[in-house]
């Protein structure tokens, strides 16, 4: 019995995991972490999307154990997960690949870059 819940427990991870990529957002989201450690304030000028929908999409992939989240005083700073095992390095490489060639994705760099520049970006550190 004790394997059967083990094998549970893995395919119910696995199955978080592919439901949490099957969204386009959440993929950008995970290619500006693939870069660096951001705050919600970070990914919302970078996606150009609210607040809430950033932080509701960030739910879900920190649910699926793709991010990692620290806080430091009022400010929560997100990164993506330290892959363990093989599984997990191959979801970090469809990470990689995912959107390479998106015009969308190079927007939101390009946001975030702009982002990172300007000097109140650097209130919420």
């Amino acid at each position: 019995m004790q394997i059967h819940y083990v094998n549970s427990w893995v395919m119910k991870r696995e199955t978080s995991i592919f439901k949490a990529l099957s969204d386009e957002t959440r993929l950008r989201i995970l290619k500006l972490l693939l870069k660096k450690e951001l705050c919600v304030c970070e990914i919302e000028a970078a996606l150009d999307l609210p607040q809430s929908k950033v932080s509701r999409h960030l739910t879900v992939l920190r649910s699926a154990g793709l991010v990692e989240d620290r806080r430091e005083g009022v400010w929560i700073f997100y990164s993506l997960f330290k892959p363990q095992n093989d599984f997990e390095k191959s979801i970090v490489h469809v990470i990689k690949n995912a959107l390479s060639d998106d015009k969308l994705t190079k927007q939101d760099e390009n946001r975030l870059k702009k982002k990172l520049s300007q000097v109140y970006a650097y209130t919420c550190k």
